[in-house]
């Protein structure tokens, strides 16, 4: 077993001993709303945003990037759990922003072992088993994080699964204070009709 197995479920047993009347929270979340965040360990929306649990769905993946699944997710958080409005938080030194599709791919191809990245670029040390899956695969990375935030919140906005009276609200976290800020123009995109 490894130690970090070993320590997940040291804090699980704690959790559990302390898990009070949580197991009676009801599934809507309590505050009505939505994150989707990236899944940078950096970013704990629960203390950024003020969330207990109960409060509030969180959807998280590799940039925040309003996905097809992503946007599955928020519809469902709408139109089965009663979601009313809706933030799409990117953040500041995002790892989305070190490479783009041809980078990922041929990284892939070239084996599936992990990377590493130094000043020159990406590197792969793998013993030349790949995958040339990942040459057809968007990777929805980021050239321009503000503007991520606008596409995103479009791209929720025009899905026709959406409804036009949900705000959708577009911010970035910043890593080194921790203040959320908003993207005026992604907000706009947003607003309810």
């Amino acid at each position: 077993m490894s130690n970090v197995l070993e320590e997940v479920l040291a804090a699980n047993a704690d959790y559990v001993a302390n898990f009070g009347d949580k197991g009676n929270l009801p599934m809507p979340p309590g505050r009505h709303f939505a994150i989707l965040t990236c899944m940078d360990a950096r970013l704990d929306p629960a203390k950024y945003a003020g969330l207990s649990e109960g409060d509030a769905h969180v959807i998280r993946n590799a940039g925040g990037r309003a996905s097809d699944d992503a946007i599955r997710s928020l519809v469902i958080s709408y139109k089965l759990l009663g979601t009313r409005e809706w933030f799409v938080i990117h953040h500041t030194d995002c790892g989305m922003e070190t490479f783009n599709n041809e980078i990922m791919g041929n990284l892939l191809a070239s084996s599936l072992k992990t990377a590493t990245v130094d000043a020159s670029g990406w590197h792969d040390h793998g013993d030349g088993t790949g995958c040339a899956n990942g040459k057809f695969v968007q990777w929805l990375t980021i050239s321009n994080l503000e503007q991520s935030v606008v596409e995103d919140v479009q791209r929720i906005r025009e899905n026709p699964m959406v409804p036009a009276e949900i705000p959708i609200y577009g911010y970035i976290y910043d890593c080194k204070t921790g203040k959320l800020i908003e993207v005026p123009e992604a907000t706009t995109a947003g607003l309810a009709a």
